[in-house]
């Protein structure tokens, strides 16, 4: 199954930082049982964390580089992320080559820290090994403020 967890870049400069946001909604249905209600998983946050990431690898890169997961140094939850909460995530690449990249990140809530994430390690790869680049084109266009491309 595959999440689509961005739903607009707010703000990208190009092989430095992206902000990117998801509006998260009860009818989704990944939600987990909490003590305090239905709860985002850690694992999918830190994976909106890495969309973003991967958007601005991307987008640095033309559309020619897409980062693959390698290992992430170090992830810390600060609470649970509730239905209808705004998530914005942030990544900075801290380096960069044509083969890797190490990025940090977080997402916050109105400002509040719901996860922190350092050293998180990506290989970039070929990105039409994965999507076709027009496609991921259009949708970068979209995520951007752009609208539908015809």
């Amino acid at each position: 199954m595959r999440f689509h967890l961005i739903d607009r870049i707010e703000t990208l400069t190009a092989r430095e930082s992206i902000t990117a946001r998801k509006v998260t909604s009860l009818e989704e249905t990944y939600w987990q049982a909490a003590p305090d209600g239905p709860a985002m998983p850690f694992g999918l946050a830190l994976e909106a964390l890495c969309q973003a990431a991967t958007w601005l690898i991307m987008i640095s890169t033309d559309h020619r580089l897409r980062a693959a997961l390698l290992a992430v140094g170090e992830a810390t939850a600060h609470r649970d992320v509730a239905p209808g909460e705004v998530l914005r995530m942030h990544a900075t690449i801290e380096s960069m080559t044509d083969e890797a990249a190490l990025l940090d990140g977080t997402v916050t809530v109105d400002g509040e820290s719901v996860l922190e994430a350092t050293g998180i390690l990506c290989a970039l790869i070929d990105a039409e090994r994965l999507d076709d680049p027009e496609d991921t084109r259009r949708m970068a266009h979209q995520l951007q403020g752009g609208g539908p491309v015809g």
